[in-house]
């Protein structure tokens, strides 16, 4: 398992997208926990690239990973609540 975190440049491209596209909110709630890309693209079956770009808001998950993201978000708390 990868334990370096998250880089800077991930961090800033993060907080610079879009709050309103839901990868953007995986990420920030994963960058505040501390939850590794590579056990979020094994959770939900996409390549860690994936997971990196819609952390960047370079794109979006696809409308039924949406929902499963949702169910993160929510069990895992709110992204935007801290």
């Amino acid at each position: 398992m990868d334990d370096r975190g998250y880089s800077l440049r991930i961090v800033r491209a993060n907080e610079q997208a879009d709050p309103s596209n839901i990868g953007v909110l995986l990420g920030r709630l994963c960058i505040k926990k501390e939850i590794p890309v590579s056990q979020v693209a094994e959770f939900l079956n996409v390549s860690r690239m994936s997971v990196y770009n819609w952390f960047c808001g370079k794109g979006a998950p696809r409308k039924q990973m949406q929902q499963k993201i949702k169910e993160i978000l929510e069990k895992l708390g709110d992204a935007q609540g801290g």
